[in-house]
C-alpha cells in the first residue's frame, strides 16, 4: 500500500489534488551524498552494477528533496552491454563503446538478452529499493528507446550529429531494422522483468529523437516505441520522453503509452490538443534552476499554469544539470507541492 500514490494516480490519468513532482536524473549528480558515495568507488559502472549501492542512490533524492517518485539508478546503455556490446563510462567524456556495429555479422553476434542473466543487477536493485521504500512513493523503471541505443551502438560514443548512425538508415535500412528489432525484443523483456521486480511505472527515454527527420523517426523509432508500449501498457503505465521530437506527439498519442514527456521547447497547450486524454510530463527548462529562489518559483508557477486542463506530472524538460544548486531544486519541488491551480 502506497503512502503517497499521487504520481501513480497521475500516471494513470486520474484526477489529483496537485501535480506530482520528480526530476529526470534526480538520482545522483546534484546531491552531495551521491558525490561522497561515488568518490569511494572505481567509477560509474561499479555503482550501477552494485545493487545495494544503486538502491541507496535511488532513495537519496526521496530523502533529500521529498519528491513524489523514485527512479531506479541505472543507465540506458546496460541494454547493449547485456546484448554483447560492452560500454565504458569515461570520466568527463561520457560513454564509449570499444567495439561498434557496422555489418550484418556484427548484428548477428548480438543476443536478445535474458534479463535475469544479463541485467540481474538492475532487477536486484529494484527489489532492494522497493523493500526499502516500504510504500513511501512509487518506483519508476526505465530503458532507452531503440533508436537512441542504435545511435550509441553504431557511433560508439556521444555525438552532435550521429552521422554514422543516421547514415546507416539511408545506406542499409534493412540492417538498421534488424538491429532495432533485437534491441526492441531485449527492451521489452527487460522492462517486463523490471515490473516483476517492483517498478510501478516505466519510462522510455529517446534522448536522440531530435536528430532524425520526421519520416525517419516514424520508420526507425516510433514503430518500435509503439511495440514496447503495446507489450507493457497492459501491466503498468508507460511514459515516452522523446527529446526534440515535437512532431511525434500525434504518433505517441496513437500508442497505448499513458504519459507523454515534453522537453522545454514544447508548448503544453498545443501538446494537450494533440495528445487527447494522455497525462503530460514536464517541462521546466533545466537552466531556470540557475536563477534566484524567486525566479525559480515564478518560472515553476508559469509552467504549472500552462499545463492546466488535464493530468500533469511536474518535471524538467530534460535531466537536472550536475551544477544545479540543490536548494533551487527544493524550491522547484516545494512550489509544485504547494500549488493548487
Amino acid at each position: 500500500m502506497l503512502k503517497n500514490d499521487l504520481f501513480l494516480r497521475a500516471a494513470r490519468g486520474e484526477a489529483t489534488e496537485r501535480p506530482p513532482v520528480w526530476l529526470m536524473r534526480q538520482a545522483g549528480r546534484i546531491l552531495p551524498e551521491y558525490r561522497a558515495l561515488r568518490a569511494r568507488l572505481s567509477g560509474f559502472k561499479e555503482l550501477v552494477e552494485t545493487p545495494a549501492l544503486a538502491a541507496e542512490v535511488t532513495i537519496q533524492p526521496v530523502d533529500a528533496l521529498d519528491v513524489d517518485a523514485a527512479i531506479i539508478f541505472s543507465d540506458i546503455l546496460v541494454v547493449p552491454d547485456a546484448m554483447g556490446l560492452p560500454y565504458e563510462m569515461v570520466e568527463a567524456r561520457g560513454p564509449l563503446f570499444p567495439n561498434v556495429i557496422r555489418t550484418a555479422a556484427d548484428v548477428a553476434k548480438l543476443r536478445v538478452a535474458d534479463p535475469e542473466e544479463g541485467l540481474g543487477y538492475v532487477l536486484e536493485a529494484l527489489r532492494i529499493t522497493k523493500r526499502a521504500l516500504n510504500g513511501r512513493v512509487p518506483l519508476i523503471g526505465f530503458a532507452g528507446a531503440p533508436w537512441t541505443l542504435l545511435a550509441y551502438m553504431v557511433e560508439g560514443h556521444g555525438s552532435k550529429t550521429f552521422s554514422k548512425a543516421r547514415g546507416m538508415l539511408y545506406r542499409e535500412p534493412a540492417l538498421a531494422h534488424q538491429l532495432l528489432a533485437k534491441i526492441t525484443a531485449t527492451t521489452i523483456a527487460y522492462l517486463q522483468a523490471q515490473v516483476a521486480a517492483g517498478a510501478q511505472v516505466v519510462q522510455i527515454f529517446d534522448s536522440w529523437a531530435g536528430t532524425l527527420p520526421p519520416e525517419h523517426y516514424r520508420e526507425f523509432s516510433t514503430r518500435y516505441i509503439a511495440e514496447i508500449c503495446e507489450a507493457l501498457a497492459p501491466r503498468v503505465p508507460v511514459t515516452v520522453f522523446a527529446k526534440g521530437a515535437w512532431w511525434a506527439v500525434p504518433d505517441f498519442a496513437a500508442t497505448p503509452c499513458r504519459t507523454i514527456g515534453l522537453d522545454w521547447n514544447q508548448d503544453p497547450a498545443q501538446v494537450r490538443q494533440q495528445a487527447g486524454d494522455k497525462t503530460l510530463q514536464g517541462n521546466l527548462d533545466p537552466c531556470a534552476l540557475y536563477g534566484t529562489r524567486e525566479q525559480v518559483k515564478a518560472a515553476t508557477v508559469t509552467m504549472l499554469r500552462k499545463f492546466a486542463g488535464g493530468p500533469h506530472i511536474a518535471n524538467l524538460g530534460h535531466g537536472v544539470y550536475p551544477d544545479t544548486d540543490p536548494d533551487n531544486v527544493r524550491v522547484f519541488v516545494d512550489t509544485v507541492k504547494t500549488w493548487r491551480g
